[in-house]
């Protein structure tokens, strides 16, 4: 049947939106496997591309990220490193085991959580041997907090609910005869919603880090209760070594991808090797100028305050992974009923090696 010049034009019509419709579907399920399966190769001529999600980039407990960056060892090794941030180290969890990236940057403590729950998660750079945090009051509640056995009734900030400082804050109320029950934690992030919940009577206290630490202080808004910034103060708080900050990557694809994560372990160790023998200032130097919030030296303060949490070598600490556990069980039910391999949930081989 001959068609007429308005059914040609129909037809013409119907074929470029199946067309269009197609190359839409294949463009997405493309990048729905390129973060898994591409992951890995060659990127645009810049070397292997790497997607790490961090738990808030610009906090110090997480600054080797940024900083080996900005030091260029990535890009030493054949690295095309794309680094996306998130406000909480359990949403970089998230990103990473939805397969959205192939690394996080966050709390080691979380691959003993994701092993309980059928997860098979590892760290492979240990940047840190104490979590970093610091329990801070508001100047309105100094007089009823004086140690974690005031935190019946109160409010306490964390970064996220299921984060890091929700694990720890449990642990020092439950170690203190405070049950989890018993106060209420409430999600404000760090930095500027973190202090601002913290003047205006939102939470009483909370667990946070520097920077937003040094800038509670220089505000007055607040006095620390506990640091746990040092190992020493680790030890106190927790009963040894709390390894927290880590690279973290899921074993699968850390065994299929040995290569990359070598190349990423000798970054990393590289840069925490930089930190130990530079000062404070000449890390805030290497730092993004935003970070600093137009206060240079306050910034330095804050990483200096924070320096002694870090491994020079990117090795995990002896019995850290066990006060890790510790922790965990002694206030969540299902690590707690749960038998846990640590020795599933760490690696050294890379950094070994990078070391070597």
């Amino acid at each position: 049947m001959r068609k007429t010049p308005r059914q040609t034009a129909r037809y013409a019509s119907l074929a470029t939106a199946g067309l269009l419709a197609l190359t839409s579907l294949t463009a997405c399920a493309n990048d729905a496997a390129g973060t898994s399966a591409d992951a890995g190769s060659k990127g645009d001529g810049k070397g292997v591309k790497v997607k790490i999600m961090v738990g808030g980039l610009d906090k110090v407990i997480y600054l080797p990220a940024m900083l080996t960056q900005r030091l260029g060892y990535f890009d030493a090794e054949g690295l095309d490193v794309e680094l996306l941030s998130e406000p909480a180290g359990v949403q970089a969890e998230t990103a990473l085991v939805s397969g959205q990236v192939q690394g996080a940057v966050g709390f080691y403590d979380h691959t003993l959580d994701l092993q309980v729950k059928g997860k098979a998660v590892e760290s492979v750079v240990q940047f840190s041997h104490a979590p970093g945090e610091v329990e801070v009051v508001s100047t309105k509640a100094e007089k009823d907090i004086t140690s974690p056995k005031d935190f019946k009734g109160k409010k306490l900030g964390v970064t996220g609910l299921g984060s890091s400082t929700d694990f720890l804050t449990k642990y020092l109320a439950v170690t203190n005869g405070v049950k989890v029950s018993e106060f209420t934690p409430v999600a404000v992030g760090a930095g500027p919603t973190f202090i601002s919940a913290l003047q205006q009577g939102a939470i009483d206290g909370g667990m946070t880090t520097d920077p937003t630490v040094a800038t509670i202080l220089d505000k007055k808004a607040g006095k620390v209760l506990l640091d746990m910034r040092t190992p020493e103060g680790s030890q106190s708080a927790l009963g040894g070594p709390y390894p927290s900050s880590s690279l973290y990557m899921q074993t699968d694809w850390v065994n299929s991808h040995k290569d990359t994560v070598q190349k990423l372990a000798n970054a990393f160790v590289k840069t925490l090797k930089w930190m130990s023998t530079h000062s404070a200032s000449e890390i805030a130097d290497k730092m993004p100028a935003d970070y600093s919030k137009g206060n240079k030296v306050l910034y330095a303060a804050a990483i200096k305050s924070t320096l002694p949490m870090f491994t020079k070598d990117g090795v995990m600490p002896a019995n850290g992974p066990e006060t890790v556990e510790k922790v965990l069980k002694a206030f969540n039910p299902t690590i707690k009923n749960a038998k846990v391999d640590l020795s599933k949930t760490y690696t050294t081989e890379f950094v070994e090696k990078a070391a070597g």
